[in-house]
């Protein structure tokens, strides 16, 4: 008797332990800055010219999770356009003077809104789509952004119209500004995107291969 009443107590245990890994999963947590990128074209060709913001605040909307939409939904950025560096330092004034001055502020802003996985449960890298709402010059639009999740690496995305925030002066102007260089063509259509890091503890095997990730 003393052995069965033991022997439930021990399968009781394990059931209790299995169901706890099964709701917790992976604990998420974010770690260190945000780095957000662009590349702009240039040509008939279409030439790409790419740079980072150096002056970027993040705000977690938690710095730890069970999931990407607890940690990553409510999280915003600002931007700072003057601190723009494409690692040429003429050309930054320009982007400065011709294009970012005549927008409606000297800030960007970005807030995710949304996230999806879009990957079979057990494919790596992990992949997804996140829903960034970003207000420049006065005006908000919803961006969809694909991320790709690996080895601790969230890395999205996506493109935005300039033709959608109202700053054709501003994209005449910058095209002025590099008429020779751009050879007459800027571009209205501009890539975004952004990194950080997010550390997966404490995670079950067949749980991370799972839905908790995303």
């Amino acid at each position: 008797m003393k052995k069965l009443l033991l022997t439930c107590l021990i399968l009781a245990t394990t059931l209790f332990a299995e169901q706890t890994t099964l709701k917790t999963g992976c604990i998420l947590s974010q770690e260190g800055t945000v780095s957000v990128g662009w590349k702009a074209y240039k040509t008939a060709a279409k030439l790409g010219v790419g740079g980072v913001f150096d002056d970027v605040t993040y705000t977690a909307a938690q710095k730890e999770g069970k999931n990407f939409k607890e940690i990553l939904v409510g999280s915003s950025v600002l931007i700072n356009t003057n601190s723009v560096n494409s690692k040429n330092e003429g050309r930054d004034k320009k982007l400065v003077a011709s294009f970012f001055k005549l927008l409606g502020a000297e800030t960007i802003t970005a807030k995710i809104i949304d996230i999806k996985a879009t990957s079979p449960k057990n494919e790596r890298p992990r992949k997804g789509i996140i829903t960034t709402s970003i207000m420049m010059n006065g005006i908000s639009k919803d961006i969809p952004m694909k991320y790709t999740y690996n080895k601790g690496l969230m890395q999205a995305e996506g493109f935005i119209d300039l033709f959608d925030f109202q700053a054709s002066r501003a994209l005449s102007s910058i095209n002025k500004a590099c008429f020779d260089l751009h050879k007459g063509k800027t571009w209205n259509d501009v890539a975004i995107n952004f990194s950080l890091n997010i550390k997966a503890d404490l995670c079950n095997t067949s749980i991370s291969n799972a839905t908790t990730m995303h």
